[in-house]
């Protein structure tokens, strides 16, 4: 793989660390992101291109002779970014659009899962504003509805009541406020316990498993306030153990990976399994796509292995047949703590200048760029979640102590983090889950 020429599709935190794992590969690969961020040019050559225009993607990486695409935000394989790619040959780690149905159509995955008997939370699907309204009339409450589509993080919403129910109805299905993604509505039952996150690296038959995560949904300390695209996330996770890890996945991602290759659809990518871990057992709250972020930003420095060959290998369908349920082999542990503009999630302000980024950073600390640009030479804020700060360490809480410690250095006006990122949960938590943003 000497003198590989690697693509990393997108421009927030996940992809910072996706292209500097990339960059420090054993074999040093030339590395280039579209359209990335100012704070990658250390690691990647940035492009100008839109992450969603595929045509322009596909011909720049056929003129430009790259040989492996990572593709990180959701948005791009909706499109079939992916598809593209692989017509002309290029290998890709990502499925194509129809295998990112499990992310991209909630009421898809939640089929998928019925159909395979696999467990999830009760539901049901509506397509018309009536049809809702009948389904959540007394209801036992809270109800979780989702939109069906990809909704920037806007499409999950926990009605306390059936006042709440109607609004979210009226506003998604009648006014269109999330446009085509609000117009078909998944109703679910509300399910209580503590949530995990599982990232597969799959190559359509065999998978292998990035160290457990979970990450932190809500803006507000506790849980509390609206939902994000994640304030923050830890690895690994307090639970699962690496055997009910393993012993989850093998109920839940072998059933789905032979499903799509019945559908001749095989899944080369990061399949993420977001469960809600039951009195009664794992239940799979949703599927993503592609790694999750924050997660990816504490599980990529954790890795103890050179992960390029990996997914290299999983995007030509051809992971090792002795890694085949195993993890990744990974040390320590790692805290993530995000920081987001003042008035997120609703309407951000940017433009902001930042301080405290230049560093120099003690050893075993990142410093992810999101929605940062730079203006006049100095950091400024363009977007709802900044940057993410990770720390390792040698156990969680060392790692999250270090990444407070250099938070503490950085400072714009308005910004929001959460005080409680890998904190010991209560019992029992309640939690929502939406697409990110």
């Amino acid at each position: 793989m000497i003198g590989m020429r690697v693509l990393v599709v997108g421009q927030g935190g996940r992809e910072h660390a996706l292209v500097e794992a990339l960059h420090n590969a054993d074999d040093h690969p030339e590395v280039f992101v579209t359209p990335g961020n100012p704070g990658m040019e250390e690691f990647a050559e940035r492009v100008a291109i839109d992450p969603t225009d595929v045509e322009s993607i596909v011909g720049w990486s056929r003129k430009n002779a790259i040989d492996f695409v990572v593709i990180g935000p959701e948005s791009s394989l909706a499109v079939g970014l992916a598809d593209g790619l692989r017509e002309i040959g290029i290998a890709v780690l990502g499925p194509n659009a129809a295998g990112a149905r499990l992310e991209t159509s909630k009421c898809y995955s939640k089929e998928l899962l019925k159909r395979l008997g696999l467990p999830t939370a009760d539901f049901h699907v509506a397509k018309t504003p009536e049809e809702a309204e009948a389904r959540v009339r007394d209801a036992t409450y809270p109800l979780v509805l989702k939109a069906d589509g990809l909704a920037a993080g806007k499409g999950v919403v926990i009605a306390e009541n059936e006042k709440e129910a109607f609004s979210v109805i009226d506003a998604w299905m009648r006014e269109g406020e999330l446009g085509p993604a609000g117009q078909t509505l998944l109703i679910e039952e509300y399910l209580r316990g503590e949530e995990a996150s599982i990232l597969v690296l799959s190559d359509g038959e065999r998978w292998m498993l990035f160290p457990p995560a979970r990450d932190h949904k809500r803006i507000f300390d506790g849980d509390t306030g609206p939902n994000t695209g994640g304030m923050g996330a830890c690895a690994p996770a307090r639970v699962p153990s690496e055997a009910e890890a393993i012993a989850i996945a093998k109920r839940i991602v072998d059933p789905v990976l032979a499903a799509l290759r019945e559908e001749k659809n095989p899944y080369r990518g990061i399949l993420y399994l977001g469960l809600m871990l039951t009195e009664k057992g794992p239940q799979v709250l949703e599927f993503n796509a592609r790694f999750g972020d924050p997660e990816a930003q504490v599980v990529l420095p954790l890795l103890a292995e050179d992960p390029l060959p990996l997914l290299w290998n999983a995007a030509l369908g051809r992971l090792p047949a002795e890694r085949h349920a195993t993890f990744m082999k990974y040390e320590g542990a790692a805290v993530c703590v995000v920081f987001a503009s003042n008035g997120y999630p609703g309407r951000p302000v940017t433009g902001d200048y930042i301080e405290g980024l230049e560093g120099p950073w003690p050893h075993g600390i990142h410093v992810y760029h999101a929605g940062i640009d730079k203006h006049l030479g100095r950091w400024v804020t363009s977007g709802g979640r900044v940057l993410g700060v990770t720390a390792r360490g040698m156990t969680l809480e060392g790692a999250r102590e270090a990444a407070y410690s250099a938070a503490s250095h950085i400072y714009f006006p308005g910004m929001q983090y959460r005080r409680d990122i890998a904190l010991v949960p209560e019992p029992t938590t309640e939690s929502s889950r939406g697409d990110e943003s």
